[in-house]
Parts: structure tokens; C-alpha cells; sequence
């Protein structure tokens, strides 16, 4: 695989793009309410990406399985939409909800991408614990990743962390490389699999990657809903998602979509 390792100064636009990512999630955390449309998150969204003249990663993507192109500059998935929700000013947040907003920018030809889920409002216990044990395994991957460890090493420590807590990895999407372009490579799956151990992944100072552990409060089987977009869990149960764009460094690894 063909795998771009990026200059500190490819890094550094990167974590401009990064900034500008976090500070809209961050806008729409405050926003998210009940009674508020997925519509209007994606409305504020917009007017941010379009206010420091950046390109909306996700808006006008186009899919072998949806017409047409997908419509939102984020991705609204509420419950048991595990990604690829589409806003709309006809889906109003309930309270007791939980969601996950996935949204990407390109800012002066360099790309970031990040995800968060929220609570709307009061949510349950289960919930609340399956959005804390999502959170954390990403945070396991960005305090194991440094220079000449092996993704499967830390894609093991994830998935062991998961499953003991009594969930299930997603294992349809995985995570990727960025930088010019929104995918690269490598893929960077969150579980280990006879693929990962066959092509093994080194990380490699200035490596630029997109860590986003999916994880359903039941099995990990998903299905795809008639919009040809939306991807939910097939049990019907929550799932959670969070995301961040990472540089591998001389001694880590350095979180870029931070405010």
C-alpha cells in the first residue's frame, strides 16, 4: 500500500483544518438540544466551513448504492444510526437521545476529520457508558500510537477493551489515512483481523491518520437503511462514535482536530 507521509509543513495546515473541525463540533455541542433539528446543526456547520473559506468534506459525496450524493456537510446518527445519518430539518433531537456528528473539512488543500457522540439532554446509564467506553478507546489508540509500533498491537489493546466492556466493534467501517484527500491509506481498522496481521501497519513519523472507533451497544452486525446512506445496528440497540485525526510524531503522536 502507498502510504504519504506528510512534511511538518503539510502537518501544520493540517492542524489549522483540525482547529477549524473541533470548533464546529464544539459550536454544535452547544446547539444540540431537544427539539432542535439535525437540519439546523448542519445549517451552522455550513456557515462555519463556508465563513473561513473551506471546502465541507462529506457535502456532494457520491455512493455506488445512494442517489443522490449525499446532502449534508455533517453526519447526523441518532440511537442505533451508527454513521452516515443525513440531516434534515424534519428530524428534531428528543431528549434522551445520544448522536453522533461526523465532520470533515478541506482548508487550503489539506483535509481534517473528526467525530463526537453527544447526550441530548438526560440520557440513560447504558448509554452514557457505551459513549465513555467509545471515548476510550479512542484514547487508547492516541496514548499507544507512536513511531515503529505495529496498528494491530494498538487495534488488540481497543478491541480487548471494548469486548470486556461488554460491546462490539464495528468491523464494516474502519478508519484511514488523510491528508490531501479525505481516504488514504492505509485502512485503520479498530479490531484485529487476518487482513490487518497479513499487511501490518508500521507507524512511521508523519504518518497522518483518522482514528474512529465504532461501537455498538449489541452485536456488530449493521444493515443499511433505504437511503442508501444511513448505517444502522441490526439489533436495533445504540451505537457510538468518536474520531480524530492524528500525526504520528518523533515520540507519539499529536491529536490535530483539537480547538
Amino acid at each position: 500500500m502507498a502510504i504519504t507521509l506528510k512534511s511538518p509543513r503539510e502537518i501544520e495546515l493540517m492542524r489549522k483544518a483540525g482547529g477549524v473541525v473541533a470548533d464546529v463540533l464544539s459550536k454544535l455541542e452547544e446547539i444540540a438540544k431537544p427539539g432542535v433539528t439535525t437540519g439546523r446543526l448542519n445549517n451552522v456547520a455550513l456557515q462555519m466551513t463556508a465563513d473561513v473559506k473551506a471546502e465541507a468534506l462529506f457535502k456532494g459525496v457520491c455512493s455506488p448504492y445512494a442517489k443522490p450524493p449525499f446532502p449534508g456537510a455533517i453526519c447526523t446518527s441518532i440511537n442505533e444510526q451508527i454513521v452516515h445519518g443525513i440531516p434534515s430539518e424534519q428530524v428534531k433531537l428528543k431528549e434522551g437521545d445520544i448522536m453522533g456528528i461526523d465532520f470533515g473539512i478541506r482548508l487550503n488543500g489539506y483535509c481534517a476529520d473528526a467525530a463526537v457522540t453527544l447526550g441530548i439532554g438526560e440520557i440513560s446509564k447504558s448509554n452514557r457508558r457505551l459513549m465513555d467506553v467509545t471515548k476510550h478507546a479512542l484514547d487508547i489508540a492516541i496514548a499507544k500510537a507512536s513511531p515503529a509500533i505495529r496498528w494491530s498491537e494498538i487495534a488488540l489493546q481497543m478491541q480487548r477493551y471494548v469486548e470486556a466492556a461488554g460491546f462490539s466493534v464495528v468491523k464494516e467501517f474502519v478508519g484511514h489515512g488523510i491528508g490531501r484527500k479525505m481516504h488514504e491509506e492505509p485502512k485503520v481498522p479498530n479490531f484485529v483481523s487476518d487482513d490487518l496481521l497479513s499487511e501490518d501497519i508500521y507507524l512511521t513519523k508523519g504518518m497522518v491518520l483518522a482514528v474512529e472507533p465504532m461501537i455498538n451497544a449489541g452485536t456488530d452486525g449493521t444493515m443499511t437503511l433505504k437511503d442508501g446512506w444511513t448505517v444502522v445496528t441490526k439489533d436495533g440497540r445504540c451505537s457510538a462514535h468518536f474520531e480524530h485525526t492524528i500525526a504520528i510524531t518523533e515520540n507519539g503522536c499529536e491529536v490535530l482536530t483539537v480547538g
